[in-house]
């Protein structure tokens, strides 16, 4: 049986995860309506056969991946087979296969899984296109925002993106947001707000980059 947690629930929608997916141990979150019917399935990474056996005979209504880095698409082959649902990225994603047909998702742009509408935020800094989603009480933040720190980023200027991203685009939602990564455990935006706090009031080197964490 595959491994799945409720980690959000509300009067529409309930979002699922399957944790901790394939050797880079990626999280996938299914968003179910709570009236039944079609659900809408968030990354795709290796370890798939769980997503497939989590889904069962439900319908899928959408695939939508956070980002172009292949860690979230390993399970791509393996999820298509079992479902036909359209895909979607970040419009302003780089390096998206083509030949997956793969529909673009605005910043702003919203969709409906159930009663619940699902807003896509545009976070650019650890890919160009990295998108997160709010759906009610919950952010799905791709590799954009983890507890302690946001995600890996390959130069500083990427860096500075980021940050400014989180900064201007996460943390003016409600501190009891809960935020739901790529990889590992959840946090909440005030909690990582009161992370950041004490990486803001300290210097740091001009080319910082790469792994970084609020702490430092």
């Amino acid at each position: 049986m595959a491994t799945t947690k409720v980690v959000y629930q509300d009067a529409t929608v309930s979002i699922e995860m399957v944790p901790a997916l394939g050797r880079f141990a990626n999280n996938t979150y299914i968003l179910r309506p709570a009236s039944g019917g079609a659900v809408t399935v968030i990354d795709v990474p290796e370890g798939a056969d769980a997503i497939v056996e989590a889904l069962g005979s439900t319908p899928v209504e959408r695939i939508v991946v956070t980002h172009h880095h292949f860690d979230h698409w390993l399970g791509f082959d393996i999820v298509r087979a079992h479902t036909p649902a359209p895909v979607f990225a970040g419009a302003t994603e780089t390096n998206l296969d083509a030949t997956r047909n793969i529909q673009p998702l605005a910043d702003g742009a919203t969709f409906t899984v159930g009663g619940a509408t699902v807003r896509a935020i545009l976070t650019p800094g650890h890919t160009p296109g990295s998108t997160c989603f709010l759906v009610g009480g919950a952010l799905i933040t791709g590799d954009t925002l983890f507890p302690g720190g946001p995600g890996r980023t390959g130069s500083p200027e990427n860096l500075q993106q980021e940050i400014a991203s989180i900064t201007s685009r996460l943390y003016v939602l409600p501190p009891e947001t809960l935020v739901l990564p790529g990889h590992g455990p959840s946090t909440t935006i005030g909690e990582s707000k009161a992370e950041y706090a004490v990486f803001a009031s300290k210097s740091h080197p001009a080319d910082l980059k790469g792994d970084v964490l609020w702490e430092m």
